[in-house]
């Protein structure tokens, strides 16, 4: 795995962690049991990880 594919990983992985919290956060702010906002936060990362290993097989 070249520099290049491996530092794009992780901006990948950085952004959906940073989209799962905000999801989690918010979802806890508006009422949401700790529990249930943790799996939609969790729901939410792994929708921004599926998005992006979509858009690179696409571009492959």
């Amino acid at each position: 795995m070249a520099a290049t594919q491996l530092l794009s990983l992780l901006l990948a992985l950085s952004a959906a962690l940073h989209v799962g919290s905000a999801a989690a956060f918010t979802a806890w702010r508006a009422g949401t049991p700790p529990a249930l906002a943790l799996l939609l936060g969790g729901g939410a990362t792994g929708s921004a990880c599926a998005l992006y290993i979509a858009a690179v097989s696409a571009y492959r």
